[in-house]
């Protein structure tokens, strides 16, 4: 029988025709998104319909959708069968919100990019990232973010108060101006 008519794909053929890497198509299998037979030769084999479902993990994956998303939509579907274009649309409707909503995200985050050096270190009045309504500015001047680690600031960090001309850095030692470069 010809390859391309071929009832069964082995890995290596459905990677070939999907484009996706071996080992993520054994991730795939791993998180149950696919699924396969063994030969007695312990290989395995693929129906043909896996090609449509990697398409749609791909697909899915493409447009923002997580894979924990993807395999509960899979799921759904009743005996596991593959995904029809009816599937996709209403599948496609129901993560639109979802998508609206990062997309609106997005594009906050870029437009308030305009107005943040991106560290906070400055400590800007109008920075809605990393410093919303200047709500540091009443802990005194400074980066007071980059004078604590990140775990020491998720328990509560409180910098020291910066003395006129002293300058540390996140560790709490003094900075020279090899950090600063």
């Amino acid at each position: 029988m010809p390859e391309w008519n071929a009832k069964e794909l082995t890995v290596g053929q459905l990677a070939a025709r999907s484009g996706v890497a071996v080992s993520a198509l054994h991730f795939y299998e791993r998180q149950g998104l696919i699924s396969s037979r063994r030969t007695t030769g312990n290989q395995r084999r693929y129906r043909r319909d896996t090609l449509r479902r990697v398409a749609f993990i791909r697909v899915s994956q493409r447009v923002g959708i997580p894979l924990a998303a993807i395999g509960a939509a899979l799921r759904r579907l009743p005996d596991g069968r593959t995904p029809t274009r009816s599937d996709w649309e209403t599948l496609s409707t129901g993560w639109r919100a979802e998508l609206d909503s990062r997309i609106g995200q997005l594009v906050r985050l870029r437009d308030d990019l305009t107005d943040c050096i991106g560290c906070g270190c400055l400590s800007l009045d109008t920075c809605v990232l990393s410093n919303p309504h200047d709500e540091l500015a009443d802990q005194g001047p400074g980066a007071r973010r980059l004078e604590c680690t990140p775990s020491e600031w998720a328990a509560g960090c409180e910098p020291e108060p910066a003395t006129a001309g002293s300058r540390s850095t996140a560790s709490g030692r003094p900075a020279s101006d090899a950090d600063c470069g």
